[in-house]
């Protein structure tokens, strides 16, 4: 009986050590935590990496492939754009079913026997907002299974002063004015990068009614804007040209040498009629052996320059081959780049106008009184949600206990007991208005 359970120990003490074996290979491996299933969704704005390992039979181990993965951003539009894949719809997948389907997509694009081990890991979730009659109103940031209660913890709970200070509010408008400056500067380059994705011959900035934004700084800031745009479609130029130019002298070059075989063709004809001739008079006995031997081997040098110039032409058209190569790889890697920059960008721009919607909400509360009771009188706080969904935003009413989801707006509201008993008092007006109504 010792003897079985000595045993049994023994299999459950392998088998664990198996499990921790395994374990430590996967972080070795750079493999994330398992994704919780109430973990929230991939929303815009949120930061991803993604990891691509294939499983070597030959060497017995996992091969890491960094080429197709690395950290990426999910677009405002809900999109992300991969290595080799390309741009595809995130919707309402999860990690688990976003990394399949991504495994999936390389394994058909690649053309592989085996799908290889892909894995999502959320490195950054786009950050709430927590606005209202809070102590450190402002942004945040966000882990699962936040509440409307913790986010109000993370603003410094409710706000103590009945209205913020001057000083407050100077750096609010300053705050506001560097955002717009800001959103001004990125909705520029959005516009240069559009003009190089299209190949246009300008840009076209968009009109702007930023009202802390002067038209001299807005000019200033197009005018770079523009020195930018043409110095990079300058280099591209000049590279694409000195590449056309390359394959233009390698054309010519190879006019040259078909040329020079047309006449070292002509000269082996006619050598090889002479030295025809001379054989016979030889045979004869016309002729001294001497001069069949001279044309032989001028025969023969015509032959082997005649081989040189083919592999002369030969040498020609493999760099005619490459420099068209070359010009398509650096138009490619031009509208990458700049397809990536653009995608960037625009989830910089959207970050920005969050900030200055919040800013300007900040300002809108800093500027209002808010309702105040009898002294030791204690009111409430209403809690509101604002959250981005398909089609725009909606805003409903929050508890304390309300799961918040990343970019969520949490606003917090103080009612005094006046103003609650006033709001009492209309919602059963309202209710009696409806009954009768009905």
């Amino acid at each position: 009986m010792a003897c079985i359970i000595l045993r049994e120990t023994t299999c459950r003490m392998h088998a664990h050590a198996a499990a921790t074996l395994c374990l430590a290979m996967a972080l070795a491996l750079g493999f994330p935590d398992p994704v919780r299933a109430d973990d929230p969704p991939l929303m815009p704005q949120t930061k991803i990496r993604l990891s691509v390992v294939q499983w070597m039979p030959i060497k017995g181990a996992y091969e890491q492939w960094p080429a197709l993965g690395g950290e990426f951003v999910v677009s405002q539009a809900g999109t992300l754009t991969l290595p080799v894949i390309g741009t595809i719809a995130v919707g309402r997948l999860d990690n688990a079913a976003l990394a399949s389907d991504v495994a999936q997509r390389l394994q058909e694009k690649i053309g592989l026997v085996y799908k290889p081990d892909t894995t999502i890991e959320i490195v950054e979730y786009p950050p709430i907002y927590v606005v209202g009659d809070v102590a450190t109103p402002g942004e945040y940031k966000f882990r699962s299974g936040l509440t409307v209660l913790q986010a109000l913890a993370l603003g410094g709970g409710q706000k103590q002063a009945s209205a913020a200070t001057s000083d407050q509010q100077v750096r609010l408008v300053g705050e506001l004015k560097g955002l717009d400056n800001e959103i001004l500067r990125s909705l520029a380059r959005v516009a240069r990068f559009e003009a190089e994705t299209s190949d246009a011959k300008e840009i076209k900035f968009p009109q702007t009614s930023l009202v802390n934004s002067d038209a001299q700084a807005a000019e200033d800031i197009f005018a770079r804007e523009r020195i930018i745009f043409s110095a990079r479609a300058n280099e591209l130029y000049r590279q694409t040209r000195s590449l056309g130019e390359l394959r233009d002298l390698l054309n010519a070059e190879i006019g040259v040498l078909e040329e020079k075989i047309k006449a070292a063709d002509f000269s082996i004809d006619a050598t090889q009629k002479e030295l025809t001739g001379v054989t016979q008079l030889v045979e004869k006995g016309i002729a001294v052996t001497s001069r069949k031997s001279d044309l032989e081997r001028a025969l023969a040098g015509f032959r082997t320059e005649r081989l040189d110039q083919v592999t002369a032409v030969m040498r020609a058209q493999q760099g005619i081959t490459e420099a068209t190569r070359s010009i398509d790889g650096l138009r490619d890697k031009h509208e990458t780049e700049v397809a990536a920059e653009l995608q960037d960008e625009q989830a910089r721009l959207e970050q920005l106008r969050t900030k200055r919607e919040v800013a300007q909400r900040l300002l809108l509360d800093a500027l209002a009184d808010p309702a105040s009771g009898k002294p030791g009188e204690k009111g409430t706080l209403n809690y509101s949600v604002t959250r981005a969904s398909e089609g725009g935003t909606r805003e409903f009413a929050a508890e304390e206990t309300t799961l918040l989801q990343p970019g969520d707006v949490v606003k917090a509201t103080y009612i005094a007991p006046r103003a609650k008993q006033i709001a009492t008092a209309g919602e059963q007006v309202s209710t009696a208005a409806g009954d009768v109504s009905e």
